[in-house]
């Protein structure tokens, strides 16, 4: 049986990793396709290029439209397909990452979002949604201390940064049957663990 299961989080929340670890427990058994956004397809990866340059100043609702353009691409062209083989899609962010950045922290508003996002995925909702909530402070300082190379959002003021994770908390809030909070600034070991017993609960 397929599912669909995004991983969720404010930049520095450590998803890659969790999306690696998780990634090789569920190999053993199953057959897993790992993708993200914006990406995954050569169409979305260049839309990505074009979003993550610090060079590209641009209208907010322009950043929401690509966003959402790059995500209809992709699932059309690899998410849907995986799933229609019966395989385990594990994506790096979707459209809760939207909601929180544009809709949000963007001040779009969520409903403006979510409306351009239904369009685009045309109610194809995730199984499974796993936030890897982690402080804003945190998570910048990681990306720090990583030495990882950063991008256009990263560096928005500490205030953006925050008002993400305000909203990932308000899409946990609102619907907790699909958006499972998992503390991630916990150890990578305990985080890996936390986010298996929800895709255990999911897969059984």
């Amino acid at each position: 049986m397929s599912y669909f299961i995004t991983i969720e989080g404010p930049e520095g929340s450590g998803k890659t990793t969790v999306i690696k670890a998780i990634t090789e427990q569920l190999q053993k058994h199953k057959v897993v396709v790992t993708t993200r956004e914006p990406g995954g397809i050569k169409i979305s990866e260049d839309i990505r290029t074009i979003l993550l340059d610090e060079a590209n100043a641009m209208d907010y609702r322009t950043e929401a439209l690509l966003f959402a353009a790059s995500r209809r691409q992709h699932l059309v062209e690899k998410v849907l397909p995986a799933l229609k083989r019966g395989e385990i899609v594990i994506c790096d962010r979707f459209i809760d990452s939207s909601l929180a950045y544009q809709g949000y922290a963007r001040g779009i508003g969520m409903d403006e979002i979510r409306a351009i996002n239904e369009f685009a995925i045309e109610g194809k909702y995730p199984d499974l949604t796993l936030y890897l909530k982690v402080s804003a402070h945190t998570g910048l300082q990681r990306i720090k201390d990583n030495s990882r190379e950063t991008n256009r959002l990263d560096k928005e003021a500490i205030s953006f940064h925050e008002s993400v994770v305000a909203g990932y908390d308000k899409l946990a809030q609102a619907f907790p049957e699909r958006i499972k909070v998992v503390d991630a600034e916990q150890s990578v070991d305990k985080v890996v663990e936390e986010s298996m017993k929800w895709i255990n609960q999911l897969l059984n």
